[in-house]
This record gives structure tokens, sequence and C-alpha cells, in this order.
């Protein structure tokens, strides 16, 4: 039977953070499973995984896709995966570290005692940025306030890619209408879980930018988001 919780993470060149993230996991009290989909990684993060896999079997998980297909669809293949494979706390998680693995144990908290979905907030009373220059952080705080105005959410941290979903949440949700890769997806799955009455809530953590491999961010994704907030004030999800 499997585990009751799974955290999954979307790899794509991510060679030198899956094993240390993997065990990073894997040491923690409370049971995790991790379920890695990777976009035909060039630099053979995939082979890694595998050899994870043998180490950790039964609790490591591996789809691969045909290319790098983008954020939200690698999520949205992940949720339907866990879903069928019947777990019952989803997490999204980035493999860079800059989210700290010890802080699933206080999402999984949050969803076991009421919580709906539990997000890992950078802008909520606690919450923090570490080693990200001023401007972009300027940048990021300012479009979640954009955000709230323009979908009348209360969420502080509008484009957190840190979050615990009860399973409910994720069958309740249309998710084949969630068409969004970037950050714009991240606003999108927080909107929907709202629109539909669920307990959404922001936990602080401290937010590290990345130490090892390439950043994923570019101007489609920002402007993706931009637009994509007035799309999703009128999609059916």
């Amino acid at each position: 039977m499997a585990a009751k919780s799974i955290v999954i993470i979307p790899t794509y060149n991510e060679l030198d953070n899956v094993g240390p993230m993997a065990n990073a996991i894997m040491e923690l009290e409370s049971a995790f499973d991790i379920l890695f989909i990777d976009d035909q990684s060039p630099d053979g993060t995939a082979a890694v995984i595998e050899q994870l896999q043998s180490q950790f079997p039964d609790r490591i998980h591996l789809e691969k896709r045909s290319g790098k297909l983008g954020l939200g669809t690698a999520y949205i293949h992940g949720f339907k995966w866990a879903l069928a494979n019947g777990y019952e706390y989803i997490f999204e998680m980035d493999c860079d570290f800059s989210h700290n693995p010890k802080d699933l144990e206080r999402l999984l908290t949050a969803c076991e005692t009421g919580v709906d979905v539990a997000i890992g907030s950078r802008y909520c009373r606690g919450g923090r940025v570490k080693n990200w220059p001023f401007k972009r952080i300027l940048m990021s705080y300012f479009a979640s306030v954009y955000v709230r105005l323009i979908l009348w959410i209360g969420i502080k941290d509008t484009t957190a890619g840190f979050k615990c979903y009860r399973a409910e949440v994720l069958k309740k949700i249309k998710l084949d209408q969630v068409i969004f890769k970037g950050y714009a997806f991240q606003i999108c799955m927080k909107f929907a879980a709202i629109k539909h009455g669920f307990v959404v809530k922001e936990i602080p953590i401290t937010f590290i930018d990345r130490v090892l491999g390439e950043s994923k961010m570019s101007t489609g994704i920002f402007k993706e988001a931009f637009f994509g907030v007035w799309k999703m004030r009128k999609m059916d999800l």
C-alpha cells in the first residue's frame, strides 16, 4: 500500500541536486514518497534517479516525459499519477533546495489538522527570502500584490511553488482546465482551491535561491502570469 504522502518534483538538468534532495527527504521523520517528473534532461538527471530507485525501492518513483513541456504540465501529470496511486497528501516542491525539505513536515502537519492547501510562503508573517537581489524580491512581492487585486484573493505569496494539497482538493479541481505552465500555474491552482471553498493557509518559510544548476525563469513565464490572471477570472476550474 502506498504511503499517505508524496512529494512531486519536476526536474530538468538537476543532476547535482536530485541525489542530495532525495536523501534529505528520505531522512525525514515522516514517511514521504517522491515522484520525479523528468523532461528528458540532457545532463543525465533521470539516470541518477533510477539509481536512487534501486536504493529506495517503492519510495522513489520516476515518470519520464518526451521533452521540456513546462512546469505546470509536469505537476498536472504528477497529480493524476498520485491520485491514481491512492496518496492522501500531495506536495509540490522544487529540486534546487530553495525549499527546505524539513519544512515538508510543517506543511503536512497543517493539512493533517484542518487545512486543505498549505502554502510555504515567503511573504506572510515570519516568511523570508535569502540570496535574492533586492530588485527580484520587489518584483516577486508586487507581482503577488497585482494578483491579489485582480483575483480578489488574500494569499500573500501567490506564485509560491511549495505546497501540500489534501487529495480531495485535486479531485475537485478540473485539472485539464489548468493550461498554464509557469508562475501562472501556481496562481491558478491557489485560485481554483479558494473558488471551491477549500481552506488555504500560508505557512512561513525561508526561501533560499538555488546554489547549483540554472534557474528556469524566463520573460515568457512572467508574461503568462501577468496576462493569465485575467483569463483565470472567467475559467471553469
